[in-house]
């Protein structure tokens, strides 16, 4: 028997609330609060930017992407998956916030090269869950038709071509952080070199 409550939610999904309001809420203020930001279309004399001309440009981009359904569906698609990397990623940050002492958890600034290796693997995730939520005309997403495509098409050249762009890549980033050049040194006004 359904309760009440998702009877409510029945009742938004079929009135739009979830495919027209909600997207065009989350567009509008993303733009907004980036153009407010930004100030692309300039200043008013007192140096705040125009208010008006940016909404009115959140609005009609707002209302473009609500009107494409493609782009409305890879939204639906695509939040709820980042909600719940966001849960995941609190959920392990509680884990590890409890072997340590009590006081402030600064996780970032305690462990970088950790920190740099979290985000890099949670914008793959980020980047893995758009591709799957973007559909082409044949209603395969972007992801499954990237990964058929390298199964199908992997052979001894494909290895080979990504293991020496790796090895590139890696070698590059060695000779790049190897070679910090010592500062050097000033001299001061008389002439001579500073201690």
């Amino acid at each position: 028997m359904a309760s009440a409550l998702s009877k409510a939610v029945d009742f938004f999904r079929d009135f739009g609330l979830f495919d027209v309001v909600l997207p065009f809420l989350l567009v509008f203020t993303l733009v907004f609060a980036l153009l407010e930001k930004t100030r692309v279309l300039g200043e008013e004399a007192d140096k705040q930017p125009k208010k008006a001309l940016n909404a009115m440009v959140a609005f009609v981009i707002a209302m473009f992407v609500v009107a494409t359904n493609k782009i409305v569906t890879a939204i639906n698609t695509t939040l709820p998956n980042v909600a719940l990397l966001v849960v995941i990623i609190v959920s392990f940050l509680m884990l590890v916030g409890v072997f340590y002492k009590e006081g402030e958890f600064d996780f970032a600034t305690q462990h970088n090269a950790w920190t740099l290796g979290f985000v890099i693997i949670i914008f793959i995730a980020i980047a893995l869950i758009a591709f799957d939520s973007i559909k082409l005309s044949s209603g395969q997403s972007w992801l499954s038709y990237a990964f058929n495509y390298t199964v199908k098409n992997f052979t001894d050249t494909v290895i080979t071509s990504i293991i020496f762009l790796i090895v590139t890549i890696v070698a590059i980033y060695v000779v790049v952080s190897g070679s910090k050049s010592t500062p050097s040194k000033g001299r001061n006004k008389k002439g001579g070199e500073e201690e």
